[in-house]
Order: C-alpha cells, then structure tokens, then sequence
C-alpha cells in the first residue's frame, strides 16, 4: 500500500489520478497509523515553504516521516515536497526542512539569466547524474513538467538528474530510500507515469 501524505499542501487528485493510471490504489491520508503500516511513502507539496512545513509539524507528520524513512521505507517528495527533504530554506526567510538529504533550497532569482522568467514554468529535459532506480523506464532525452521559483543546492553527492534554466537547476535527488523530485511527475504525461511506476516498484 502506497500512502499519500495528506496534510492541507498539494495537488493530491492529480497525483492520485496518476497513480490509478498505472494500476497502482494509493490512500490519501494524515492518518499517523495508515502512513506507518504503508510500504511506501510520497510527500507532496505546493506553495511556500514554511507554511508547509509548519503544516506538517503542527499534525506531527514531520515526527512521522522521519521515523519511517529512518527504518528504510521509500518515500518520494515532489516539488516542494522535496525541498522540505533537505536541512533548511531561505524562501522568504530561513526555515528549517526535515534533514533527510543534506542540502539547502534557495531562490533561481539572482542566480539565473534575469531574462527567464521566475518561476520556471513547463517541459525541460533531464540530465541523469548518477542512476536511480525511478528513471529505469526512461530513455536518454526525456522532457518532464516544472513549476518552480527555488532550487536546491549544496547536495551535489545526492543529485540524480539536473536540467539546465540559466544555470544547472537540480531536477531530482537519492539518498538510499529517500527519493526527490523537483518536477510534477503527475503532469508529466508518459514519462511520469513512468517514474511513478518505477518508484511503486522500488523494494
């Protein structure tokens, strides 16, 4: 059983829509018990920062998340579901993350040509760094969906794909069981359906 963590943050009916695409049931769910007898784990997560965060520290989610990739079970943060994987963000002030992978998350504004628009919006190739076992029915050029305006830095030991957007923008992470997407695999047509197949399958 595949929960997802339901905590008043993310684009919970697509991402299960997704999933049921791929064969898969997925509880939506903050029920602590149900995400602890669950096999695997997928946080998602849209807006800011810290009110996500908080969100999940004041049901005590945060505690639970821990606790359950600690023991090794899979997990999969997407958009700022990941970004809430690393130590800290300084989205509008600094905030602690989880701590799961080492990294911080900091805004493209003053990095990236001022050209491009803020957030990144749309398709962008990958660039595989280092394998991971969620990109195993991909090929060598796949194009996924970004929607965006930080990105997550200091973690290049645990970057798996990046893409280019006026500099190296990291697309997705690993350390051990916790995986990271920057991207929407749920907007991502086939090739996220893909990913999300590959994450289902992951031991």
């Amino acid at each position: 059983m595949i929960t997802i963590i339901d905590y008043g943050v993310g684009n919970l009916f697509s991402l299960k829509s997704s999933f049921k695409k791929i064969g898969v049931d997925v509880i939506v769910t903050s029920d602590i018990n149900v995400i602890e007898n669950s096999e695997k784990i997928v946080l998602p997560g849209v807006g800011a920062f810290c009110d996500a965060v908080n969100k999940l520290r004041d049901m005590n989610l945060d505690k639970v998340v821990i606790n359950q990739c600690e023991k090794g079970k899979p997990l999969l943060g997407i958009c700022l579901g990941m970004q809430m994987l690393f130590n800290d963000s300084y989205e509008n002030g600094y905030y602690t993350g989880l701590g799961l992978i080492p990294g911080s998350v900091k805004p493209l504004k003053g990095v990236i040509d001022p050209n491009l628009k803020i957030p990144q919006i749309g398709w962008n190739k990958l660039e595989y760094k280092n394998a991971s076992p969620i990109y195993k029915y991909l090929d060598i050029e796949e194009y996924v969906y970004f929607v965006h305006s930080y990105m997550a830095v200091d973690c290049e030991k645990y970057i798996t794909a990046t893409c280019q957007y006026g500099t190296t923008v990291t697309a997705s992470v690993q350390k051990d069981n916790v995986f990271g997407c920057q991207f929407h695999p749920e907007k991502s047509g086939e090739v996220g359906l893909k990913i999300l197949k590959a994450f289902c399958e992951i031991k």
